[in-house]
């Protein structure tokens, strides 16, 4: 099959859109729904945030647990067993009974979520060389900026139609479907798949590019928690990815509670504008892939280019999000201008984040790769 590696992170992709249809739906239904769990108007917010403290508790033990999962089983099986439980998770949410409930589905949906990142991450590393893997990362990573667009309308439509409950039954099925062509196209890695050509195996078996750390090349065994942070490197993406990340967080939980307060928004009013910052969000994931694979490309080396878009991403991400702070009092009138700059905070920030998550693949290799993205994610 010509350009199989394309059709594994195209599912790759396609899963991390599942991810973030079943993530957001709490937040979008959160708003109309709350009132039937006896939760009081002015009590609506806490109970929200501390359903999202559970899920953001259970998302960085997952990520730690699942990176390490990734590297033990492979990906194939462990993106499976991944999705398998978040599917469950997300179909327990309809019947929830009480705040205590939804909070322990959510936690459980927060665990089983976290494992497709470090999976995608060490997918990534597994088929593509390291001149390719910019634009490979910008395309799973903008499908969590396509999850959130898709999201908001396929949300607000099944709530009207069939109600919150089988809203949530009817979103699980979407990951249960993935896992057919996630088995029958991933049937193996690069160097065993019967279906690769003997070039495109060449392909992407060439790790020219790559700046591998000496004590994790291809031949080391796997190292432990411990071993992987005495790393330079290892600290490096952990602290990147710890004050990056609140800011994609703040926005993905609080959008809709947002539209609906500043601006009276009914759902659909919600579903017609949430998606125009994630469209932002899924154009810069693919540019800064496209910016370092473009680099690397003309001899840039990998971890150079990488860093250099980075920087770029962050520029716009704080431009925007300094402009979001002194206009906000003129926001209220313009929720049209409040979507665009957040649009370009969130533009900046899959611009970087995606050259974040793949330094792991850089800098190490084999049975580490999922572990350290686990780290960073955590």
């Amino acid at each position: 099959v010509k350009g199989l590696r394309w059709w594994i992170i195209a599912l790759i992709g396609l899963a991390t859109v599942i991810n973030y249809v079943d993530r957001s739906a709490i937040n979008i239904l959160w708003p109309y729904i709350y009132k039937e769990f006896g939760i009081a108007d002015a009590d609506n917010k806490s109970a929200l945030a501390l359903i999202t403290t559970f899920f953001m508790i259970a998302y960085a033990l997952g990520q730690t647990f699942t990176g390490k999962l990734m590297d033990a089983v492979g990906t194939r099986l462990g993106m499976t067993l991944s999705i398998i439980g978040w599917s469950i998770s997300i179909a327990l949410h309809a019947f929830a009974k009480s705040l205590l409930s939804f909070n322990i589905f959510r936690f459980m949906l927060g665990f089983s979520e976290a494992g497709n990142w470090p999976g995608a991450t060490k997918s990534n590393a597994e088929w593509f060389p390291a001149k390719e893997r910019g634009i490979a990362q910008g395309i799973f990573g903008a499908g969590a900026s396509l999850g959130s667009v898709v999201s908001a309308p396929i949300i607000a439509a099944l709530y009207l139609i069939f109600g919150w409950k089988m809203t949530f039954v009817l979103i699980a099925l979407l990951g249960l479907i993935w896992i057919i062509p996630w088995l029958y196209i991933n049937k193996a890695t690069p160097d065993k798949h019967p279906w690769l050509t003997d070039e495109e195996r060449a392909h992407i078996l060439d790790k020219k590019e790559a700046v591998v750390v000496e004590e994790v090349k291809d031949e080391a065994p796997a190292l432990t928690w411990k071993e992987l942070l005495k790393i330079r490197n290892t600290w490096g993406i952990i602290t990147g990815r710890f004050f990056i990340d609140p800011v994609w967080w703040l926005f993905v939980t609080w959008l809709p509670t947002f539209l609906k307060e500043q601006f009276m928004f009914d759902i659909k009013q919600i579903g017609a504008f949430t998606w125009v910052p994630y469209l932002f969000a899924a154009v810069g994931s693919l540019a800064g892939g496209y910016q370092a694979s473009l680099q690397i490309r003309k001899g840039v080396a990998a971890t150079k280019a990488r860093k250099n878009a980075i920087a770029v991403g962050s520029v716009l991400m704080l431009t925007s999000l300094v402009a979001i702070v002194y206009q906000l009092d003129s926001l209220k009138d313009s929720p049209m201008l409040a979507m665009v700059l957040i649009g370009i905070t969130l533009f900046g920030f899959q611009y970087l984040i995606g050259n974040i998550q793949t330094l792991p693949s850089d800098y190490f290799h084999g049975k580490n790769v999922g572990t350290v993205a686990g780290m960073g994610g955590t």
